[in-house]
C-alpha cells in the first residue's frame, strides 16, 4: 500500500488489509510505504489511528517507511492511492513485470474509472477515506482470495 507520506491513507489500507488477512487466515504479507521520506519512522496520523480503532483495527505499531525500488521485486502488488503516487512508483520500474504490479487501489472497487483515494487531510475526511479504502480492499480480497 503506497501513498505520499505513509501516515494517512496507506497505513489505513495496510491495517484494513491486514485485518482481512487475519480473519480469513490468508498466507499474505502486507506493508505500506510512502513515495516521500518526509515522515520516515513516524507513526500514522492520529486521525488515521482513531478511525481505524473505531473500526476495531489497530495501526499504532506501524511506522512510516519510504518506498524503495527493491519493493517492486518483493511484492506481488503495489497498490497506490492516487495517480501522483502511481507515476512516482512507475518511474522506479525497470521491467514489464514490475510495471504490471502497480495498480490504483480504487480500481478494484471501480474498475476502469481511475478513481483516487483523496488525501483525507484535505478532501474526503478520515471517515470517508477509510470507507473508500475498505470498499477497495474488500473488492481486492474478493478477486484474489476467493
Amino acid at each position: 500500500m503506497v501513498c505520499l507520506g505513509n501516515i494517512c491513507r496507506s497505513p489505513m489500507a495496510h491495517g484494513i488489509l491486514q485485518n482481512r488477512i487475519d480473519k480469513l487466515k490468508l498466507p499474505w504479507k502486507v506493508e505500506s510505504s510512502g513515495t516521500s521520506s518526509w515522515h520516515a519512522g513516524e507513526p500514522p496520523h492520529t486521525k488515521s489511528i482513531a478511525i481505524s480503532k473505531d473500526n476495531s483495527i489497530d495501526i499504532t505499531n506501524q511506522k512510516s517507511e519510504h518506498f524503495k525500488k527493491e519493493m517492486l521485486d518483493v511484492f506481488d502488488f503495489v497498490l497506490v492511492m492516487d495517480r501522483s503516487n502511481y507515476n512516482d512508483v512507475m518511474r522506479l520500474t525497470s521491467t514489464e513485470n514490475q510495471k504490471s504490479k502497480v495498480k490504483l487501489l480504487m480500481d478494484f472497487a471501480f474498475p476502469d474509472e481511475n478513481r483516487e483515494v483523496p488525501d483525507p487531510y484535505y478532501e474526503g475526511g478520515f471517515k470517508g477515506v477509510f470507507s473508500m479504502i475498505e470498499k477497495a480492499v474488500d473488492a481486492f480480497i474478493k478477486v484474489y482470495a476467493e
